[in-house]
């Protein structure tokens, strides 16, 4: 399982390797090499840094995927094969596949048994356990833990890669926004069991903001479709694809998502996003594991917070308390019990209530997330029959550090939580 496994980091010494790399694949062409390198090392403070001769810039391409595979950690096998994945679709005329693998001592020795960071351009090969593709450049130690590691890669092969449409799908272990309890601080997405940082829910915002806009933000993690994380990056991306539940170590099937797009590099994000729930689903429903994953429209994140203020406001005035707790033991949980899904606690809240403006409001939110905030939602298995796409954060007891996140700034929903108690 992708979920956080805690309180155990693995401080081991990443050890340099050759670096083989294709001539005919571009560095920098934005900036002097001496520039990035010297940007590079800020960020990672005695990184061996082995670039590439420079070449005239790309054209650009309809699409440009990014994956920053954190696989410095348990998931390290993984990572290698989530790679041959990409490589059988790999980059085309029309697509850009391009990915970051971190590797650490103590877990695989496939594939050379490599260790420090390496960035590919994805070529198809048909080789499924080794990765054939060009190594772009290569990092002896890098954070993968770090926000702006994760900036820098993104920038990089954004300015590398260029195109019309970029997606960003970062992969690792996942564990929802950010709290401050003892077993639960470490919740957030990108674990480098090496250095033992991570990028907390408020980090993911910094780090978009930083990137500038793109079209899909995908997290292939654990518990990362929740409200709160959502929030965060919603004015720098226009979809969220992730799941709401803990994800099968197996995570994405990169092929059968890359593969339709390098079919179709006209699809619009809207149309991408759908396809890589789809393909995440159908492969999990084949195998009969059960899994969720969804797709939501950030634009519609500002109208989200009217519609539940609103909702909230009513059933706080009707004083429908006994519902309210009803519905927050019966709905949807995840992994961690305080992950509910929205709508379907929302719809509990409704049926059950004898209020005629509780339930007007109530309908009315509950429309507005089927049909306008999520944009695409599969679940799969008897056990995730109320996962409707979004989820969010009803705990029987308040953390302050929910106050730092811009949800509970500019959402009443903190105050309705703590109404709960």
């Amino acid at each position: 399982m992708r979920n956080r496994l805690l309180g155990v980091l693995a401080c081991l010494s990443l050890v340099s390797s050759a670096c083989a790399f294709d001539g005919g694949v571009t560095f920098d062409q934005t900036g002097s090499v001496t520039k990035m390198v010297s940007r590079l090392q800020a960020v990672n403070p005695g990184a061996e840094i082995i670039p590439l001769p420079q070449t005239t810039p790309k054209a650009e391409k309809e699409w440009t995927v990014m994956v920053y595979v954190n696989a410095k950690n348990n998931l390290e096998s993984f990572g290698l094969k989530d790679l041959n994945e990409m490589e059988m679709t790999g980059s085309g005329d029309n697509v850009n596949i391009v990915a970051e693998l971190g590797r650490i001592s103590g877990y695989s020795a496939d594939d050379g048994d490599w260790k420090g960071s390496r960035r590919y351009l994805m070529l198809k090969d048909n080789d499924t356990f080794k990765i054939t593709s060009p190594v772009a450049m290569e990092i002896a130690k890098a954070d993968m833990g770090d926000w702006k590691h994760m900036v820098e890669f993104t920038k990089w092969a954004m300015n590398n890669y260029p195109a019309r449409h970029y997606a960003l799908v970062v992969w690792n272990h996942g564990a929802g926004w950010n709290k401050d309890f003892n077993f639960e601080f470490q919740k957030g997405i990108s674990y480098d069991d090496e250095t033992g940082n991570h990028i907390t829910t408020p980090q993911l915002g910094q780090a978009m903001a930083q990137i500038g806009k793109i079209d899909i933000l995908a997290m292939d993690a654990c518990l990362m479709q929740m409200a709160e994380v959502g929030y965060e990056a919603k004015e720098y991306v226009d979809y969220i694809v992730a799941s709401e539940e803990t994800e099968p170590g197996d995570g994405y099937t990169y092929n059968t998502w890359l593969s339709p797009l390098s079919v179709k590099p006209a699809m619009t994000g809207a149309e991408l996003s759908r396809v890589m729930v789809d393909s995440y689903t159908d492969h999990y429903q084949a195998i009969n594991q059960g899994a969720t994953q969804s797709a939501v429209k950030t634009a519609s994140f500002g109208k989200l917070t009217r519609l539940l203020d609103n909702w909230t406001a009513e059933v706080m005035a009707a004083n429908d308390l006994v519902n309210v707790k009803n519905a927050r033991t019966k709905a949807q949980a995840f992994y961690y019990s305080t992950n509910k899904d929205l709508y379907h606690f929302v719809k509990l809240v409704t049926d059950a209530t004898t209020n005629a403006s509780v339930a007007a409001k109530g309908k009315e939110l509950m429309d507005f997330l089927a049909t306008d905030l999520i944009l695409h939602n599969r679940a799969t298995g008897a056990r995730y029959a109320n996962s409707f796409g979004l989820a969010i954060y009803i705990p029987s007891s308040y953390t302050a550090a929910y106050d730092s996140l811009l949800w509970a700034k500019d959402s009443k929903w903190a105050d309705f939580i703590k109404w709960i108690k």
